[in-house]
């Protein structure tokens, strides 16, 4: 079975807020003496024109789009939840302008719960924002704001799916609360799992080692060209803080998402109901099964269940990697062949609830065709 990664959300209360200035103060404070700020020359010309021709461009990057970002304040009640804690709290994230009616792109994790929510533009001008709709299944909320046409500056949003590892990218956010703030690095890695704030798979994230710390949740993660390719989400950390492993919410994923909730103010997702993971075929045979994703749970009531699906009864290791062992292994999704968990989380996503697909599944060495009616996806795994 995968690892599943810690996830820290990249929002911050408050309290928090104050507790980490209040930090690097003090660090100013105890250090005593006088602040000695040293320039290393590059040792090589080649090292200079290097640095200057990247300072340069994220430079460039940020005059073209830093006036599209904004700051998001949000007075809310938390739901319980990992990224939102119990209680009315008083919360900040970053955010971007979306189009000229005033829509702003940000995470559902930052306006989760909220009762009012406050934009703060380039400028220091702020405006009340009402939320059009989220989707806490891919973490993306779009908000409505009534500013000046001079304020609402799009960002465009890039494709994804043309991502490259080691593209480099740029951040800009209001991290800590520090509005206006740009990072950069590169594309660490691709198609990433990540957790979404109501406990189902985000797939395709975005992984840069770009500094991501609290508050830069909702902001933009652009490419070279100072399009959007994805919206910084999560960070990985056992600091707390940023230790190069952040995750952004792909562009392809947010230009569907954001899209349909301007149209209507909610998403539909197709539920099937179980829980995978890919059975590669370099172990298929050790496990005695095939190739494709075996089902590790099936949840009680869902349409997975309805079908007669089979969970896993056990597990087996292989090569120090824990895999499902003894229910039904998914290869085909109407005819068309599935070699990981993600592609069929794709296909499903792909169809609309109500839908009937026919899932070709192999159990106990026996292939059968099953049948499906996907529903609506539940407010919550727990659901």
């Amino acid at each position: 079975m995968r690892r599943k990664s810690v996830t820290v959300a990249a929002t911050i209360s408050a309290a928090a807020l104050a507790g980490a200035l209040g930090g690097v103060g003090a660090y100013a404070v105890l250090g005593g003496g006088d602040t000695v700020v040293r320039e290393v020359a590059p040792t090589t010309a080649a090292g200079m024109i290097a640095t200057t021709t990247e300072t340069t461009a994220v430079g460039a990057i940020y005059a073209k789009t830093s006036r599209s970002v904004v700051e998001i304040a949000v007075t809310s009640s938390g739901s319980g939840s990992p990224f939102r804690p119990e209680g009315t709290q008083q919360a900040q994230g970053s955010g971007f302008v979306y189009d000229r009616q005033g829509h702003v792109i940000t995470n559902q994790h930052v306006v989760d719960g909220a009762e009012s929510v406050k934009i703060t533009f380039w400028n220091g001008t702020s405006y009340d924002a009402e939320v059009v709709g989220s989707d806490p299944s891919t973490d993306i909320a779009v908000l409505n704001v009534d500013a000046p046409a001079s304020l609402l500056r799009p960002l465009a949003l890039g494709k994804s799916s043309a991502v490259a590892v080691g593209d480099p990218v740029v951040a800009i956010g209001s991290p800590f609360g520090l509005e206006g703030t740009v990072t950069s690095g590169i594309v660490s890695a691709l198609h990433r799992e990540i957790e979404s704030p109501n406990g189902f798979t985000i797939d395709d994230a975005i992984q840069t080692d770009a500094a991501i710390n609290h508050g830069n949740s909702g902001g933009p993660l652009l490419d070279m060209q100072g399009e959007v390719i994805g919206v910084n989400a999560q960070i990985e950390s056992e600091s707390g803080g940023s230790d190069g492993v952040g995750f952004a919410v792909p562009s392809d994923t947010v230009r569907l998402i954001a899209d349909q909730l301007i149209e209507t103010g909610s998403v539909q997702h197709a539920y099937l109901g179980v829980g995978v993971d890919t059975v590669p075929a370099a172990v298929a045979e050790e496990l005695d099964t095939v190739p494709g994703v075996a089902i590790a749970s099936v949840r009680t009531g869902s349409p997975a269940a309805q079908a007669g699906l089979r969970a896993a009864t056990g597990t087996k290791v292989v090569d120090g990697q824990e895999y499902p062992s003894g229910g039904d292994v998914i290869t085909k999704l109407d005819g068309t062949a599935i070699e990981s968990a993600a592609e069929l989380r794709s296909l499903i996503d792909a169809r609309s609830p109500g839908d009937t697909i026919r899932l070709t599944v192999v159990r106990g060495g026996k292939t059968r065709t099953v049948e499906v009616t996907l529903a609506s996806r539940p407010d919550s795994l727990e659901q």
